[in-house]
């Protein structure tokens, strides 16, 4: 059991490390959208759409992140997701700027259909990320019991987004 739980842990780490990089932006045929810029104002709307038109599993970025001066990194966006029956759902982030690119936190997902907000959060001092201009590979991953038993990732929407650090 300590063994499962040990795989499983290092292939969700791995898999929030790599997978955006691999599967973000259409590489899987999902197209990258224009992020959101904060909390929307008027009803809930995912990707520019209504969410009452949408019926499929979904994640977005908004165009903006925040840089403390301890290195704290937090991302946030909005996602939904139908149905996590077959195993849980995470929220990782990536974040990109010039060369740089780390992992900044993961956030497991509630799976009722209903839009929910994101925040991943981490704290990377070596290369430190500065205010400005960055990208964001975001991912909406299902872990499912792969043939082994062994738990292997699922994507269920990616989303490639500008975002301006603070």
């Amino acid at each position: 059991m300590r063994v499962r739980l040990v795989l499983a842990a290092g292939v969700l780490l791995a898999s929030a490390a790599v997978a955006p990089l691999a599967h973000a932006g259409g590489a899987d045929g999902l197209t990258a959208r224009p992020a959101l810029d904060g909390p929307v104002l008027n009803g809930p709307v995912l990707n520019g759409q209504p969410l009452g038109s949408r019926t499929a599993d979904d994640l977005s970025v908004y165009g903006y992140g925040t840089v403390g001066d301890d290195s704290t990194v937090t991302l946030s966006g909005m996602y939904r997701c139908l149905d996590d029956s077959a195993g849980p759902v995470f929220v990782s982030s990536t974040l990109v700027q010039g060369n740089r690119s780390a992992g900044i936190g993961g956030t497991q997902a509630v799976c009722d259909g209903h839009l929910h907000e994101w925040v991943n959060t981490s704290v990377v001092k070596d290369p430190a990320y500065r205010p400005g201009a960055a990208r964001v590979r975001a991912t909406l991953m299902q872990l499912t019991a792969g043939e082994t038993g062994l738990p292997a990732p699922g994507f269920l929407a990616a989303e490639d987004a500008p975002v301006e650090l603070r």
